[in-house]
């Protein structure tokens, strides 16, 4: 173990939008948890996402699957990288989509627009 994993942890496991992308493809696809606020989420998210903001993230997680991949998206990559951080603590397999929604559309990724179902 290195020195900064003494006081750190393991480094936390990421994905680009067009590796998630893929992944969705599979009939074993992640759950997608999108930690901004509904706002946000209803101006563009990735379809089939489930909108969970940080803020409510440790009040529901025992609503989320442990025996399921978690990737978690925000606007940049920043609260996705708590909430994953929150998760990967708590023993769910989770993974941090860098760059968040701004990179996948960049990438022309197909984008949802409106609220959660």
């Amino acid at each position: 173990m290195d020195f900064l994993s003494k006081f750190f942890g393991p480094p936390l496991p990421s994905i680009t939008p067009q590796a998630l992308s893929e992944k969705l493809k599979d009939a074993k696809r992640p759950l997608v948890l999108d930690v901004r606020e509904p706002e946000e989420y209803r101006e563009g998210h990735i379809a089939g996402a489930k909108l969970m903001p940080l803020g409510e993230l440790l009040g529901k997680m025992k609503s989320l699957p442990k025996d399921k991949e978690i990737v978690c998206v925000c606007a940049s990559g920043s609260r996705s990288h708590s909430a994953s951080k929150m998760l990967l603590n708590e023993g769910y397999n989770v993974i941090n989509m860098s760059g968040g929604m701004f990179t996948w559309q960049r990438a022309r990724l197909p984008v949802k627009k409106g609220s959660a179902a």
